[in-house]
């Protein structure tokens, strides 16, 4: 089973607009770019404010016992649900995590992690 890793890392708007722009330019003389799949924060303040301790167990959690609903996973963590699901919404827009909509159950939404590991990346 190969193992699936989202990379995570801190980039400067300014290294992800020059990132941007070799990018560009390397399409423009019509090669092809290595499909790279990550997430980023501008600095390290924001990345810690995000992954926290508690958010990164609901991942290790999500990815162990696949709970078929938030409020599952907000049982199996003791934690309340409200909390859970801002903790979701957050590892959501960060791209952490995926929410799926049951097509049956209106109310029931699915959260999944696509990955086995997290690949921290920091420049210097």
């Amino acid at each position: 089973m190969k193992i699936k890793k989202v990379k995570i890392g801190i980039r400067t708007l300014e290294d992800g607009l020059k990132h941007f722009a070799k990018v560009a330019k390397i399409i423009e003389k019509g090669k092809t770019v290595k499909n790279e799949r990550g997430v980023y924060f501008e600095n390290l303040a924001t990345m810690r404010k995000i992954l926290t301790d508690r958010r990164i167990e609901v991942l290790k959690l999500i990815k162990d016992k696949k709970p078929s609903s938030v409020y599952e996973l907000a049982k199996a963590l003791h934690r309340d649900l409200k909390n859970v699901n801002e903790d979701l919404r957050l590892l959501e827009q960060s791209g952490l995590v995926s929410l799926k909509k049951s097509k049956t159950d209106r109310q029931r939404i699915t959260p999944t992690v696509n990955y086995d590991t997290i690949q921290l990346e920091i420049s210097v």
